[in-house]
């Protein structure tokens, strides 16, 4: 057995423009100096799918390091800092399991698939006005999609979407470690924080509270029977903004991406909305945006490496579905490939963490996936693609495309 510090371990990058853009062929050179660790400036990170899930799958010996992030970047003591250290996925075990066993009885498929007739309402009316360009960036569509349905979630008002769609693009930015955006990652904060905390207080003294029916009834009401502080019920929307941000917009952009040399799949997406599904499955294999941090509790022993306590790892979540030790031909983008229980995309986290909104974001994936496919005709590429930091929220920056409209 040798501690993680005495092993020879490769060294990735992590922080350049060039492994943002193939961070797949950099795990995969990695992987052959060491079968699941590499080393970065910013810790330890776990690359191989089985050590991802054997590691993160039992997290009870983890938490979440997202209070040593805000150390790396100065900013104890902040707004963002404090709502970094305290949101529902830092929060110590217990109160985090109380907290989340509060909302997850209400985050389930059925309340999700109720959503389905605004969410294709909101990608509809998008559709409507978008549609006729005939070419735009596909990236800034996708940006307006998730926002807009959140707001009409909590009763917000739309034309207050491009000032918070900017501070949210700000604060997907915030884990790339780069302390220059620090004072903009505050004001990004700050905007997000004050739109929350009026649309609760808000809600609160609307005579008709309770009768609107959407997330935000939800979440007070539950949070009202539950005790929840309000300190606590904010952080949660403003929780639910950034997460649900970031993770929708780059995987319905990255997944319009793979599609624009599969037309054969794309075209099916139009009229069978259970094989939308299965194309946004394979797309999360394939992709998506989070790498997730953790410290060890204690210390740890895996396949005769010493983890010391404290010890910083990243999981590559973002990448684990293109292991090709575990998924056959990986790099091949198959919707009707085998899933099983221990070959399935991970994209949601696992153990105590799992995604909360994990439904609904399935179902408002869906549901454009499908109408795009409508509405924009044999879309192709029309100029050159760019790729956000790797650490954070990773994705494509910009995917200008062409398409005839339906």
């Amino acid at each position: 057995m040798q501690k993680i510090t005495e092993l020879n371990l490769p060294f990735v990058a992590v922080d350049t423009p060039e492994f943002a853009a193939d961070p797949v062929s950099h795990f995969r050179e990695a992987k052959r100096q060491h079968p699941w660790l590499a080393a970065s400036d910013m810790g330890y990170w776990v690359h191989d799918y089985r050590a991802i899930r054997d590691l993160l799958g039992h997290d009870d010996n983890l938490r979440p390091a997202y209070d040593g992030i805000v150390d790396m970047l100065g900013a104890h003591g902040t707004p963002w800092g404090r709502f970094t250290e305290e949101q529902l996925i830092s929060l110590p075990t217990e109160l985090h399991r109380s907290l989340r066993e509060t909302f997850a009885a209400k985050f389930t498929p059925r309340y999700a698939t109720q959503l389905r007739p605004m969410m294709n309402e909101t990608i509809t009316r998008m559709l409507d006005e978008w549609a006729p360009k005939r070419a735009f960036d596909f990236e800034e569509f996708a940006a307006n999609y998730p926002i807009s349905v959140m707001f009409r979630l909590v009763g917000a008002p739309l034309d207050e979407i491009p000032g918070i769609r900017a501070s949210l693009e700000t604060l997907g930015l915030a884990f790339s470690m780069d302390k220059d955006r620090v004072p903009e990652i505050h004001a990004s904060f700050d905007r997000l924080e004050k739109l929350v905390q009026r649309v609760i207080a808000e809600r609160r003294t609307d005579a008709k509270a309770g009768t609107y029916g959407d997330l935000l009834d939800l979440l007070i009401s539950v949070s009202d029977e539950g005790g929840v502080p309000e300190r606590r019920l904010e952080d949660l929307i403003i929780f639910f903004f950034i997460a649900g941000y970031d993770t929708s917009k780059n995987v319905l952009t990255h997944t319009m991406w793979k599609l624009l040399d599969r037309p054969e799949i794309y075209e099916r997406c139009a009229v069978d909305t259970e094989y939308c599904r299965k194309v946004l499955e394979e797309g999360l294999r394939v992709f998506n945006p989070g790498s997730v941090p953790r410290f060890t509790n204690e210390d740890i022993v895996y396949r005769d490496v010493l983890l010391p306590k404290d010890t910083m790892l990243w999981f590559t979540l973002n990448v684990s579905g293109r292991d090709q030790h575990v998924f056959d031909d990986a790099d091949t983008f198959d919707p009707d490939r085998e899933v099983g229980p221990a070959k399935r995309q991970i994209a949601f986290s696992l153990g105590t963490h799992v995604c909360l909104g994990q439904h609904i974001a399935r179902v408002q994936l869906q549901e454009a996936l499908h109408r795009c496919a409508q509405r924009l005709k044999n879309p192709r590429l029309a100029g050159p693609i760019g790729w956000r930091p790797y650490p954070g929220a990773w994705g494509l920056k910009g995917l200008p495309i062409e398409f005839d409209p339906a």
